[in-house]
């Protein structure tokens, strides 16, 4: 067990602003935020390599908060990831072995295992500059792995790989950390997809503080802010000004928003949220067409309102020119609103 308790830290790129959290072993811990949340500074705070101005860490209820990093019994994992180059692959991962104290054969017999692990069995005696970015990220994370750790993290790992090699280790994730059990795994990530396929638990980081966490499909569907709406959308969720009034929605002075099913809050100001699946082609608001990218199967596109900007998803691949006048509709099940000060205040008769 991991607990920190109101993590704050100054002088930093990116500072923490009283982080408290109480992780579980034997669980991964997903951690989403944009560029600048404070994901890294999280990880360096906890392994020790930058200092804190304020909370304390615990780890199975003794404090370690001064303790020096190589007692800390933490391994961490950069995007960047980082090999000896002049060492073998097999001596890569039993090195941290041999600083522990154990002779070689035993070393390099548990490195063994854990490179046929994550797939690398064959590559024993190679170097790494020899491997491809994929195999490589695969013996920095074995070299971590093989120590047993306490406190595994994994700081944004395949964010430098490229899309087939991304999604095939995001598949073999779960099976390389099994092994793993009485650990606690920590693993950044900028992708919302990434964070909500790969955690037990999501935690969502903005600006230097945990802004929500829970399990990820329930924070998908019901997130409490619209910060927290706005890091784990991906396509990004539109937001537009609106009011209440008299029993209706509205999103600006003269277009009523649909509302069936939505228990409307008192008459006054809010936020109308729209995921990209709320709006449909065919309807009775006209936009225009903003821009028009193919996403995979998909394609996004870029509506102009007069109330506002949003983004419709659509299947398969449609071609739309920028200025194009378009009719859509748009869903009320999909809407969310929130109140002025960033709370979600939807709520549905049904």
């Amino acid at each position: 067990m991991l607990q920190i308790n109101h993590l704050t830290t100054v002088d930093a790129k990116v500072s923490l602003d009283d982080v408290s959290f109480l992780f579980e072993a034997g669980k991964i811990y997903t951690i989403l935020g944009r560029t600048g949340a404070g994901k890294t500074e999280l990880l360096r705070a906890l392994m020790g390599l930058n200092p804190l101005s304020h909370g304390n860490i615990k780890l199975d209820e003794k404090d370690i908060t001064e303790e020096p990093i190589r007692a800390r019994n933490m391994s961490l994992v950069y995007q960047q990831f980082i090999n000896y180059p002049h060492l073998s692959v097999l001596d890569n991962v039993a090195f941290p072995l041999r600083r522990q104290g154990k002779d070689k054969a035993q070393a390099q017999a548990l490195a063994s295992t854990m490179l046929a692990t994550v797939g690398l069995g064959e590559f024993l005696q190679r170097r790494p500059a020899q491997l491809s970015g994929g195999q490589q990220q695969r013996v920095a994370l074995a070299r971590a792995m093989v120590k047993q750790s306490r406190i595994l993290m994994l700081d944004e790992p395949l964010a430098n790989l490229d899309y087939k090699l991304r999604e095939q280790l995001r598949e073999e994730f779960p099976r390389l950390v099994a092994d793993n059990a009485e650990s606690v795994i920590l693993y950044t990530t900028t992708e919302p997809r990434e964070a909500m396929e790969l955690g037990n638990t999501m935690i969502v980081m903005h600006n230097g503080s945990i802004i929500a966490s829970g399990a990820p499909a329930e924070l998908f569907a019901n997130p409490p802010t619209k910060d927290t709406a706005s890091v784990i959308s991906d396509p990004p969720i539109s937001f537009v000004s609106g009011f209440v009034r008299n029993h209706e929605l509205y999103f600006s002075e003269g277009h009523l928003a649909p509302s069936e099913g939505l228990v409307l809050p008192e008459d006054g100001p809010v936020t109308i949220a729209l995921r990209p699946d709320a709006i449909e082609p065919d309807g009775v608001f006209n936009a225009k067409i903003g821009l028009s990218e193919f996403s995979g199967s998909q394609t996004i596109i870029h509506l102009d309102f007069d109330f506002g900007r949003a983004i419709m998803m659509v299947e398969g691949i449609e071609t739309f020119a920028a200025g194009d006048d378009i009719n859509v509709s748009i869903q009320s099940e999909h809407i969310m609103l929130f109140a002025p000060d960033g709370r979600n205040i939807t709520l549905r008769n049904n």
